[in-house]
């Protein structure tokens, strides 16, 4: 029903699936690497790829939890205990595990005829 604007002459539309496997793995492998710090680059890299609201929603998301766990890594001290440190936990869990299974878990739109 939606079709995609093509706003440029000769530019090609969104793609509809997401990235093969082999390419999904390799981001996948980012936030992983570095621990959570780069956790917005795979759903960026997704939004950027397919062009759809909800990649640019995660990618939104993700940076946002980034930010967070960065702000989070600056203003609590290094021995904290409770609240914090549960804090911190869910903020690196979703900036890596979550980046990661996104990216992996990521579905493409079937053509609806």
């Amino acid at each position: 029903m939606n079709q995609p604007v093509v706003l440029e002459k000769g530019a090609a539309p969104r793609r509809e699936g997401p990235p093969p496997l082999a390419a999904r793995a390799a981001l996948a492998a980012v936030p992983v690497l570095s621990l959570g710090v780069l956790g917005f680059v795979p759903a960026l890299a997704l939004a950027l790829y397919r062009g759809t609201r909800a990649e640019w929603l995660a990618a939104l998301l993700f940076t946002a939890v980034s930010v967070g766990w960065g702000f989070q890594i600056a203003l609590t001290p290094v021995e904290t205990s409770g609240g914090a440190f549960l804090l911190d936990l869910l903020l690196l869990t979703l900036s890596t595990v979550g980046a990661a299974a996104h990216v992996l878990l990521a579905r493409g739109k079937g053509r609806a005829a």
